[in-house]
């Protein structure tokens, strides 16, 4: 057990956590574009964003994996393993992370659009100084639970050959035939992981939450 932790630990390092990393800031840019477009933009613009967001949310995540690495060279356009779990988790992260920003944008009070544009603001200084910081405070704890929900869906990425760090662990578990131990190990890593983040994000909502007082008592 002790020989193979360091292997797991290193694929953890230079595959699970920036991938992490990647896909969540990609598909929070992507979710904030996709939520923007949907309660702001045109028509057409909204009804694309609405059509993105229903099929990704309506088919599994690993569906989406195989039909970008295996499915799409097909028509001629290949991918590594790394690129293409890189975009199908940045898809899916930006499709569930709209619906939330799409939410606590929507449950700014109007008056708070009002009182931006009274005071000279244009559209983009109100949801950028205004709305923005006022929606990202509510948003924390669900956005926090993406990203520590990503965390253990990257393991999703060994069934198109990414070598993080679950499919480190079936590598090892080929050759040294203890699948327990192993297994264990790694469930072990995502539990370390997953609850150094949770504490982070105690931290941040309590922040936030400060952040907000501070914001009423000025009112």
């Amino acid at each position: 057990m002790a020989e193979s932790l360091p292997s797991l630990l290193w694929a953890g390092l230079i595959f699970t956590i920036p991938l992490t990393l990647l896909s969540f800031a990609f598909g929070l840019t992507l979710g904030l574009a996709t939520a923007i477009g949907r309660l702001f933009g045109p028509m057409p613009l909204s009804a694309v964003a609405r059509f993105y967001v229903w099929v990704i949310r309506g088919t599994p995540l690993l569906v989406q994996l195989f039909v970008i690495f295996y499915g799409l060279p097909s028509l001629g356009i290949l991918l590594d393993a790394f690129p293409a779990a890189l975009i199908g988790f940045t898809l899916n992260i930006g499709a569930y992370s709209s619906e939330i920003i799409r939410a606590v944008i929507s449950s700014v009070p109007k008056g708070q659009w009002e009182a931006a544009y009274s005071i000279g603001m244009s559209w983009r200084q109100a949801m950028s100084r205004t709305i923005l910081p006022q929606a990202a405070r509510v948003a924390v704890p669900p956005l926090s639970n993406t990203f520590i929900s990503l965390v253990k869906d990257t393991s999703l990425a060994a069934a198109i050959t990414v070598p993080e760090l679950f499919q480190a662990a079936q590598r090892i578990v080929a050759t040294t035939y203890e699948p327990l131990i192993l297994y264990i190990e790694a469930a072990l890593i995502y539990l370390v992981l997953s609850s150094v983040l949770s504490q982070l994000q105690v931290r941040l909502e309590r922040r936030f939450a400060r952040y907000g007082g501070m914001l009423e008592a000025n009112a």
